[in-house]
């Protein structure tokens, strides 16, 4: 080997080493065999679009957002699939596109009096039988699971999803040196908060409550919020909202609520430090879907779906970086799981974006679902790629607007209505207001971010909609997509008879000083509770194995599946 040779070599093997350095991989926890599992903290904000600094909106400041965002990871390609919470949060849940399991309607719990004027009675839908929360499974694996507190998931989560799941729940209740996975919602941002200004639970500059104040609810009576903002904030209308007074009132009522919102994000984040435990914890904030106002809210356009997403790591990894991959709801779960170095269950539909289980391959496409909002039905699907979206639409024979007296509260809903009596919308305000609507939509949300102009008929797009409506036909054949089952037969099927059906009793063995607890409802988990944890808040213990009572313990037992009613509690002494 001549001179020149080993030089070439050496400076070769400078290059790799420093490119190595350079490049910093994706985060996944310590692979060290007695490493510290990581804890897992999400903050969950509602009903908001990107309107934030750190996603390009300065309108207001937010400086724990912006903080986190300097310190962590932006995603700018994050999509909720439905424009409503409740399908939503059984996506989060269980990483299952709801309409693929029947959780597609806008709650099944809490029925709007109009919806069961048509049959549509409160019920659960009765997933698959190895289906579990993600929360569970986080539990099965040693985290202690909290959720302050929104439980909105198309069926009670039972028992043994949470440690804690109630307005007081906190990492800070765990068995010393556990970790945590604890999520907290913001529902300040929420859609009822433009009309609804009382204060609520939330507001408290001691968020979350606490136990020992029992008094704190008599502190908000009556109180109403103020504007965070200057009444004459300059705030941008989008396109297909007229700019009154009113609507513009509305729209620094949204600033307004997520500056509020902003300031218990660093309420926690305060405490997470005050813990000592902000270098030992990711950290993700998210919105549950699009922005509050009309036309963005409930519908499948990029302001129903698309939200901010950052996600900060203890090392600070990546930070102030920008990814725009996409990312639907269903990867949240195995992500989740992936960050806790927890194998996501082969039947979970998403698939890990970060963590130890991290896919090799990124999306090129996200799928989205509308059916029935509130008391009102229309049947949409759509499919995006990075830059087209493509929207099928069932009840081509009714126009977007679906008249729901929830959303009605609103000012700007007001506005619009009135200024449609009066024929004074522009021609893009008329949009949503259509008799009819096509079949098919393609749109360029590159430039035409708000999708107004529909493509689906240009012959210079022709191969994009083939593409995207392939894709479309494609993904709901693989989920057995649900929405063309009228829902009064749903439930049925969920609920033979409209009777929910119950979770059989636990059978007890007593084996040398052991207990052995088994259920013969496909798909149950046993929960048991010794009398010592008898405390109403607390979640039951998951039995994964035989328990040992002596002659004088007892323990309390029961099972469930999710979507049927508990079983009977046993009360067992051995």
């Amino acid at each position: 080997m001549n001179s020149n040779t080993h030089t070439s070599i050496t400076v070769l093997l400078l290059i790799v080493i420093a490119f190595s350095f350079s490049c910093k991989p994706e985060y996944s926890p310590p692979a060290k065999e007695n490493a510290k599992p990581l804890n897992i903290l999400w903050l969950v904000a509602e009903d908001l679009s990107p309107y934030i600094p750190s996603f390009g909106d300065s309108t207001v400041q937010t400086p724990n957002l912006s903080r986190l965002a300097a310190e962590g990871i932006r995603y700018t390609n994050v999509y909720s699939i439905s424009g409503v919470c409740s399908p939503s949060r059984a996506a989060i849940a269980t990483g299952m596109y709801p309409s693929g399991v029947g959780a597609h309607h806008m709650r099944t719990l809490f029925q709007q009096p109009a919806a069961k004027e048509m049959g549509v009675i409160n019920y659960e839908c009765v997933l698959p039988p190895e289906v579990k929360m993600v929360s569970q499974i986080m539990r099965e694996n040693g985290y202690y699971c909290t959720n302050n507190s929104k439980k909105d998931y198309q069926f009670h989560p039972g028992r043994m999803a949470w440690d804690e799941s109630s307005i007081y729940a906190h990492w800070r209740n765990r068995p010393e040196e556990k970790p945590f996975y604890s999520v907290f919602n913001f529902n300040v941002t929420h859609e009822s908060n433009m009309w609804n200004i009382a204060y609520k639970p939330y507001d408290l500059k001691t968020f979350p409550p606490e136990r020992n104040n029992p008094d704190w609810r008599k502190e908000l009576k009556g109180k109403e919020k103020p504007f965070f903002v200057e009444e004459d904030l300059k705030v941008n209308i989008p396109p297909y909202l007229p700019e009154t007074d009113l609507v513009k009132k509305d729209v620094r009522r949204m600033y307004s609520n997520i500056i509020e919102m902003d300031k218990h994000v660093g309420r926690i984040l305060k405490q997470l430090e005050d813990d000592g435990l902000l270098d030992h914890t990711i950290i993700v904030w998210y919105t549950d879907h699009g922005g509050p106002l009309p036309r963005q809210k409930r519908l499948l356009y990029d302001s129903g779906l698309n939200v901010p997403m950052i996600i900060r790591y203890p090392d600070q990894r990546k930070a102030g970086e920008i990814d725009d991959q996409l990312i639907s709801f269903i990867d949240f779960a195995p992500t989740l799981l992936s960050m806790a170095s927890v194998k996501p269950p082969e039947y979970i539909q998403g698939k890990a974006f970060a963590g130890a289980y991290k896919v090799s391959s990124k999306r090129k496409y996200i799928h989205a679902a509308a059916d029935r909002f509130d008391e009102k039905y229309d049947r949409i699907r759509a499919v995006r790629d990075q830059r087209f979206k493509y929207l099928k639409n069932f009840n081509t024979n009714q126009g977007y607007y679906l008249p729901l007296a929830y959303r009605e509260k609103m000012a700007t809903m007001q506005e619009l209505l009135r200024l449609r009596e009066e024929g004074k919308l522009n021609e893009i305000q008329k949009l949503w207001f259509r008799d009819s609507k096509p079949e098919e939509e393609l749109f360029d949300t590159q430039n035409d971010p708000h999708e107004l102009n529909n493509l689906a008929a240009d012959p210079a797009y022709v191969e994009k909609l083939k593409e995207l409506k392939n894709e479309c036909t494609r993904w709901m054949k693989e989920i057995d997509d649900k929405g063309h089952i009228p829902e009064v037969e749903l439930i049925n099927q969920f609920w033979p008879n409209k009777i929910q059906p119950v979770t059989a009793t636990p059978v007890v063995k007593k084996k040398k000083g052991k207990i052995e607890i088994s259920c013969s409802t496909p798909g149950a988990t046993v929960g048991y509770k010794f009398p010592s944890e008898e405390v109403k808040w607390i979640g039951w213990n998951i039995y994964n194995q035989a328990i040992e009572l002596s002659e004088d313990e007892s323990i309390k037992v029961f099972a469930h599946r999710i979507g049927y009613a508990p079983s009977d509690t046993l009360e067992i002494q051995y």
